[in-house]
């Protein structure tokens, strides 16, 4: 067993053919489950400080995708109907079969925009963080992406976890962020495990284009929605950070009740520069699920 973080607690979950998913929970109370969902080769503990700030209000959730931290591999292909399969099931095995609140980072994007069109009466409400779209991904992007992975595996079994800090975070992450919780981050990020299975994804991208891009035409349910964007133009985003956020905007103008949020100092990787903004957001959603009729 792998040490969640103070505060949190961890179980390993089977799924209905015998794989054991680990399950991250914290909190207590009457409001809707928070469900966190990681980007690619991104653990559960990429949300360790932001599940406890969320759980001293409402029960959250967190977990290990297949072939992450301390679940099991899958030996099926990563698909994103696989990877919603898999979310669906634990769910079920938890018994949590009521309106949760999805929130999702880069590629949890996608995956709680199926989940949503699948199950729309178990969604209460949900918060995209700077999530994947359609359009600033191709099958270019995908193939780098799957050959990154691959270079940061090897970097991870010769010991090069400071060099896969200094490439995935390179301005760092903010301070509100303890050592020891970092900590966590690198140990289930920086590894060998995480890449191969961020790998075994990427290799899926494109399968996935023609169903995100369904995906993003249907809209999401009549719930509170958020889409948190970040503002920073990184390296070889001058062209797609602003396409990138127009897309989010145009999404959320036809969403319902969607509003798009810019954080306009923070890069993708929002959850750990900017976590603060991610809370409040996640907290706006709850007060609304709990409202809503």
């Amino acid at each position: 067993m792998l040490d969640p973080g103070q505060g949190l607690t961890e179980r390993l979950v089977a799924l209905p053919d015998g794989r054991r998913l680990r399950a991250i929970t914290a909190g207590a109370g009457a409001g809707p489950l928070v469900v966190f969902e990681a980007g690619m080769s991104a653990p559960a503990a990429s949300w360790t400080h932001t599940q406890r700030e969320i759980s001293a209000r409402t029960r959250t959730l967190s977990y290990d995708r297949a072939g992450y931290g301390g679940s099991d591999a899958d030996p099926a292909d990563r698909t994103l109907d696989r990877i919603v399969d898999d979310l669906t099931a634990l769910l079920d095995e938890l018994g949590e079969t009521g309106p949760v609140v999805l929130v999702g980072h880069s590629w949890g994007g996608p995956i709680i925009r199926l989940f949503a069109e699948r199950s729309p009466r178990r969604v209460a409400g949900l918060v995209f963080v700077d999530a994947t779209v359609a359009e600033v991904m191709n099958l270019s992007a995908a193939k780098l992406a799957t050959i990154s992975f691959g270079v940061l595996s090897v970097l991870a079994r010769f010991g090069g976890r400071g060099l896969i800090e200094k490439f995935t975070l390179p301005h760092g992450v903010s301070p509100a962020i303890s050592p020891a919780d970092f900590a966590i981050l690198l140990r289930d990020y920086a590894c060998v495990s995480a890449m191969r299975a961020g790998r075994r994804e990427a290799a899926q991208i494109g399968a996935a284009l023609p169903i995100m891009r369904r995906l993003q035409a249907a809209g999401t349910p009549d719930v509170p929605t958020v889409c948190l964007q970040a503002g920073r133009v990184e390296r070889g985003m001058a062209k797609g950070r602003p396409m990138f956020n127009k897309v989010a905007a145009d999404l959320m103008a036809a969403a319902p009740q969607g509003r798009v949020v810019v954080v306009e100092e923070a890069g993708h990787l929002l959850p750990q520069e900017d976590p603060a903004a991610v809370r409040d957001t996640i907290l706006e959603i709850i007060d609304a699920a709990t409202v809503t009729p």
